[in-house]
């Protein structure tokens, strides 16, 4: 409409709508989880929301030039911060992920999930298609995923670990990487199982598998979680026990039920409408950033486009099947339900660069239309 200006209507209004629809109910969701109160989460995470929000809008400003020229530079400074994380990082709850600057607490192993994208999109950019099939197109990405993971691994932290290869792989794989490499690895990988289960993984983090192998073995105990998760989500029915009468969450019987059992929290209140309600979004969403990649005129842009929505894709799906005790314990929050900045502020930057891509794409075919006319 000619009222509305240029810049406010050319804003992604699709995905904007998505993302705050499903923000607005997370806050409804942690505001019942505090007990009817907008302290100590629903408040934080609707504010935390609207600048991350802002941030991914200054981020779709980036053209591709910019983002590429500084991609290996920025990829570069957060191995050096994943390293001095390991060098004299702050350590809580028995985890050493962050680096203290001042009254700031920096997660370098959040920045990595996007960086590994876009540097082996860049990478793979920079070479000829027919290239990516010869083994010197393959070590220098595994040499990428592998430095950020081992150091995210050591911390440990083994949910980002396996984002942060995810991510990778998957521009490798849409690179054009032989799929008989990937299954060789998996093959690999999979005899490799048994001598991380032990050597590599912490107790807790083997308990975490065992649980999820036998989870009725240790119900009061390392099973506690995934067991009073499955008993919230159950007694909601269809319908849910309604607003604020969930008993799991309020009783403190499902513990981290803000966080990364914030799913359960809402399906015990919402019932099976809600959950599929919220599943519905998150398609929308990665409908959406699917198209972005599709749509992308460049290699960098299609490869890049690809590997961040699978990092959405990751939180999602791993939260979900987590919490109905489809997968481990891994520590992975549920998008913008969660409450919690870092992820919050990843799941963004990923929607921000998404967004570029999808303005690239837009003005690209304004150009060639200009030029054919």
């Amino acid at each position: 409409m000619s009222f509305v200006p240029r810049p406010v209507a050319d804003l992604p209004w699709q995905i904007i709508a998505i993302t705050v629809t499903i923000a607005a109910f997370g806050v409804i969701v942690l505001y019942s989880a505090a007990g009817g109160s907008i302290s100590p989460w629903a408040g934080i995470h609707a504010l935390r929301f609207g600048v991350f929000l802002v941030m991914a809008l200054v981020i779709r400003m980036f053209s591709e030039n910019f983002v590429k020229l500084g991609t290996f530079p920025a990829y570069a400074l957060f191995a050096v911060l994943l390293l001095l994380v390991e060098l004299a990082g702050a350590v809580k709850g028995g985890s050493q992920r962050w680096i203290e600057l001042g009254g700031f607490r920096l997660q370098p192993s959040e920045f990595m999930k996007p960086l590994v994208v876009l540097a082996i999109a860049r990478f793979y950019e920079m070479i000829p298609i027919g290239q990516a099939r010869s083994w010197s197109a393959i070590w220098p990405p595994l040499v990428l995923i592998g430095v950020p993971w081992f150091l995210v691994m050591t911390q440990p932290d083994l949910g980002t670990s396996i984002a942060v290869m995810t991510g990778g792989v998957t521009v490798m794989f849409l690179a054009g990487v032989p799929l008989r490499l990937f299954i060789g690895a998996g093959i690999a990988g999979a005899a490799f199982v048994p001598f991380a289960f032990f050597f590599l993984l912490k107790e807790y983090q083997q308990n975490r598998v065992l649980i999820f192998l036998d989870p009725e073995s240790d119900p009061l105990g390392t099973g506690y979680h995934i067991s009073q998760s499955k008993i919230a989500i159950g007694s909601g029915g269809i319908g849910g026990k309604g607003y604020l009468q969930g008993s799991q969450s309020h009783l403190d019987y499902l513990p981290e039920g803000h966080t990364d059992f914030v799913f359960a929290t809402m399906a015990e209140e919402w019932g099976l409408i809600g959950g599929l309600f919220v599943i519905g979004l998150f398609a929308l969403l990665l409908r959406w950033a699917t198209m972005v990649s599709l749509n992308a005129p460049s290699r960098f842009g299609k490869l890049a486009g690809g590997g961040l929505t699978m990092v959405i894709f990751f939180y999602i799906a791993i939260n979900l099947l987590m919490v109905m005790g489809l997968a481990p314990v891994v520590g992975i929050p549920l998008p913008f339900l969660s409450y919690g900045g870092s992820s919050m502020m990843t799941i963004m930057i990923c929607i921000g660069l998404l967004m570029g891509i999808e303005r690239n794409t837009r003005e690209s075919g304004s150009s060639a239309g200009r030029v054919i006319s």
